[in-house]
């Protein structure tokens, strides 16, 4: 069996792997190309191949060093990144070969149950999935909505509230601020860097791959879903809103239009992507809408050893660094820095 290791933002065998396969926008790419923009991530895929060369299967990964033990994850700040293999001799062959690294191994897996079934993983977490069929007519989809979004779309568009297309980045810039006072005003978190947003923009948007979709109220952005294309679904990425104008409910509005969109570029499915599992309100807003309900399945390996008690130090002061740089009373651009500098530690 000849296993190699390859870069997939750039190698033709992943390129012809990920068409072969059901693959997700995660392994795409541009996506991996936005990570390395962002974070310089060592992003590698095993692929097996063959006795002609062609590529029969595939792992992605990414190896973090820093200042904390270095690891692995397939792929960070993924939802999750299935890995390409269906049999179990290959995957014996490409879960080895990263086992062999000796340091902890980070999976998330959504559509492949033979990581599942792994004795040297251990499940540690779990999250949602949601996704909607775009299959169907107009009026099928519009009726097959529960009854609060419809009402809730409605509302919207009796309060003049319009959705555009993002043309340039100063939409861009206008839904990530909204999208960083989410996150610090409402959850007490940071917001990733708004240069990931930037590099997921330039790898998706000119080439066609991707809509940002904002919602506008009296000449101002208080809305929008980052959407993303990659084969034959439609991606719901990232969202945002104005709290001080939610009960217009603008985000509804977004997604319907952004459902409709989906359809007219003929994909068959709208990823509704990853939930946490005790995330009550955002579950209940995607069950509005979707048709399927998955888990993925948060898998790790741990090496004898691991954590070391520098990292254990470390994994302690983040949350209690993010408690007080997205605090109410920090200003906003010193939350933003603040994630600019943090947020890669957080895998």
């Amino acid at each position: 069996m000849n296993i190699v290791s390859i870069d997939p933002q750039h190698d033709p065998l992943w390129q012809t792997l990920v068409n072969r396969y059901r693959t997700d926008v995660f392994h795409s790419p541009a996506w991996i190309s936005a990570l390395n923009a962002t974070y310089d991530f060592d992003i590698k895929a095993l692929v097996v191949l063959d006795e002609a060369g062609e590529p029969r299967s595939g792992l992605a990964y990414g190896r973090i060093e820093d200042m904390m033990d270095p690891r692995i994850a397939s792929l960070p700040f993924s939802d999750f990144c299935d890995p390409l293999v269906n049999d179990p001799n290959d995957w014996e062959v490409l879960i080895s070969r990263l086992l062999a690294e000796d340091c902890r191994l980070n999976l998330r897996c959504l559509h492949n149950d033979l990581p599942l079934s792994e004795e040297r993983l251990t499940f540690v977490n779990r999250a949602k999935w949601h996704c909607i069929d775009l299959r169907r007519e107009v009026d099928d989809l519009w009726m097959g909505m529960d009854g609060a979004a419809r009402r809730a779309i409605k509302k919207a568009q009796r309060q003049g509230i319009t959705v555009r297309v993002a043309q340039d980045k100063d939409d861009l810039r206008a839904f990530f601020l909204l999208h960083l006072k989410l996150r610090k005003y409402k959850y007490n978190l940071l917001a990733q860097s708004y240069s990931f947003f930037e590099n997921i923009w330039d790898n998706f948007i000119p080439q066609g791959h991707g809509a940002l979709m904002v919602a506008v109220y009296e000449d101002q952005v208080i809305g929008g879903v980052f959407f993303l294309e990659w084969q034959n679904k439609f991606y719901y990425k990232f969202n945002a809103s104005d709290q001080d104008q939610v009960t217009l409910r603008p985000n509804d509005l977004v997604v319907w239009q952004g459902m409709q969109y989906g359809q007219e570029k003929g994909y068959d499915y709208l990823d509704f992507g990853l939930s946490d599992w005790d995330q009550e309100g955002l579950l209940q807003y995607k069950r509005k809408f979707a048709t399927e309900e998955k888990t993925i399945s948060f898998l790790r390996y741990t090496p004898d050893g691991a954590p070391g008690d520098k990292e254990k130090q470390i994994r302690k002061l983040l949350p209690q660094l993010t408690d007080l740089l997205a605090h109410n009373d920090v200003p906003d651009e010193v939350t933003e820095k603040a994630g600019d500098l943090l947020y890669r530690f957080f895998i």
